[in-house]
């Protein structure tokens, strides 16, 4: 571990470059992403499906079935990202090993940025932290845009506290300038929201700093918000009638965004609950959520350390882009995924690490060895109970995931092959397991209208699912039911098999006799 050396003032900048070398600390970090990419590979990858969500990104670029409705909210840089591996297999396994490498690689690359303004140890338990985290754990692996959202925040942070403690007097290098756009844009481009939450406190930062300017460093996160959110912009005035017209419509599918204080939802859906909408369940494993108690704790902790270090700029750079981060899905979105706030996550790593750092380091100056005993217990503890969500999680999005398999098997044997339509009742994962295209006739995926649907009934064989318990719509009346696979999350029920041509023939001999 390092120890905290006097306190000196920083350069100039945000913070003074350690005396190490550049290369220092990529071995170790390189250890931390093997580790995550071993229990990856060993826990989660093994039997996993596609979610609901992750068959509509990865539809779009290939995969087992066509495109599904890409609704306002959504965009396609997850798409582009899972394309190199979708367009040429449909195998999920083969998806979630290319993501797990992809991802880890990606964590060590965005960690590494930050070798020029902080030691070693610093980093490699902020890798340590991010990476024992169960979300990080789960979605690395997962066709979906949140973490690479929070490792394009660790990199944009990471460029710019290196721009800001250069104490050259020259402002921003191209390196930093051009990383800390391009790690903008990404971010944009997976989430454009995210994107302007990061961009905003990084602007603000290198605005209001004394004694540095760098016009060229905002004028690239400018222009990177610009560039990753231009996709989602051109499409919404392609397919939505404009950019307001798509901000509407994804607040409307999004519950409303405005004054929605959402932080004890997600205190709940830290148990285990990948979405949590509505939050209205009993706090089932209080346990699960007490790091979040020591977070602000060894946040600021580590901002108090760091800046005996002559690093409290880098600290404050990195809680508050964190804490910015959070605020959307904390105060302003009415329910809870924790994948949400992996990037808040992500960048409070750093100042939470700092204080593990120098904890530990006064415990080994100290010679108090019961002192570092209780914290490597305490590590211990949390990772135990990290690890045991992980299961459950893991265990839960199995059995979802085999129920939408079984109902498409359902369907494939009652006649409804490729190509072929789905609609109804968790219609959109089911037809990507069956290999058929999704239309939907209300709610936040309509595509079509029930006429539309008779009428591909006509050329395809088209099914209509029935959660148990509810009545089939009007145009399926007077049809007979296909009793479906029981299952919580595939929608056990009905499907009704929508008239083809002989059906229609039969049903006006019947009519005209």
């Amino acid at each position: 571990m390092y120890a905290a050396g006097p306190v000196r003032p920083a350069p100039r900048g945000l913070a003074a470059r350690p005396a190490r070398r550049v290369s220092g600390p990529l071995p170790w970090l390189i250890v931390v992403a093997l580790v995550l990419v071993a229990v990856q590979l060993t826990f989660v990858v093994p039997g996993s499906g596609l979610s609901w969500d992750e068959t509509v990104y990865v539809g779009q670029a290939g995969g087992n079935a066509p495109p599904a409705f890409f609704s306002a909210p959504r965009a396609r840089g997850i798409t582009y990202l899972v394309a190199p591996a979708a367009v040429f297999t449909a195998s999920t396994t083969v998806l979630r090993i290319f993501l797990t490498l992809l991802s880890a690689g990606g964590l060590v690359l965005a960690l590494g940025i930050w070798r020029t303004v902080l030691p070693t140890p610093v980093l490699v338990g902020a890798g340590g932290l991010f990476a024992g985290l169960w979300p990080t754990l789960f979605y690395g692996p997962a066709a979906m845009p949140n973490l690479w959202c929070a490792l394009g925040a660790l990199a944009a942070t990471g460029w710019v506290a290196r721009a800001l403690g250069g104490g050259t007097g020259r402002g921003a290098g191209r390196a930093e300038t051009v990383g800390a756009g391009a790690a903008v844009a990404l971010v944009a481009l997976m989430r454009p929201s995210d994107g302007f939450w990061l961009a905003l406190p990084l602007a603000l930062a290198i605005v209001l700093l004394p004694g540095r300017r760098l016009p060229g460093m905002c004028a690239a996160l400018v222009t990177g918000l610009v560039a990753g959110c231009a996709p989602w912009a051109a499409e919404a005035y392609a397919h939505y009638g404009g950019l307001g017209a798509r901000l509407h419509r994804a607040g409307e599918i999004q519950g409303g965004l405005g004054w929605n204080i959402a932080v004890d939802d997600h205190l709940r859906a830290l148990a285990g609950r990948t979405l949590c909408r509505s939050c209205d369940i009993g706090w089932e494993n209080p346990a699960t959520a007490l790091w979040w108690a020591a977070l602000p704790l060894l946040v600021i902790g580590g901002m108090r350390a760091a800046r005996r270090a002559g690093r409290g700029a880098t600290a404050l750079l990195a809680t508050a882009t964190g804490i910015a981060m959070a605020v959307p899905y904390l105060f302003l979105v009415g329910y809870a995924a924790p994948r949400f706030l992996l990037p808040a996550y992500a960048l409070l790593a750093v100042p939470a690490a700092e204080c593990l750092a120098r904890l530990f380091a006064r415990t080994r100056r100290a010679r108090r060895p019961v002192g570092a005993t209780l914290l490597a217990l305490a590590l211990a503890a949390h990772l135990t109970v990290q690890l045991s969500v992980l299961s459950h999680v893991v265990r839960t999005s199995r059995a979802t995931t085999t129920e939408f398999a079984a109902v498409a098997r359902a369907l494939n044997a009652a006649g409804v092959r490729p190509p072929c339509v789905v609609s109804g009742d968790q219609a959109v994962p089911v037809a990507y397991y069956a290999g058929c295209a999704s239309r939907q006739t209300g709610g936040h995926d309509a595509s079509t209208t029930p006429e539309a649907l008779l009428a591909a009934a006509r050329r395809l064989p088209t099914a209509f699912l029935v959660a148990e318990g509810d009545d089939p719509p009007a145009f399926a009346g007077g049809l007979r039911g296909i009793p479906l696979p029981p299952g919580r999350g595939a929608g056990a029920g009905q499907a009704y098999l929508l008239p083809g041509p002989a059906e229609v023939r039969t049903a006006a001999s019947g009519k005209s006799g």
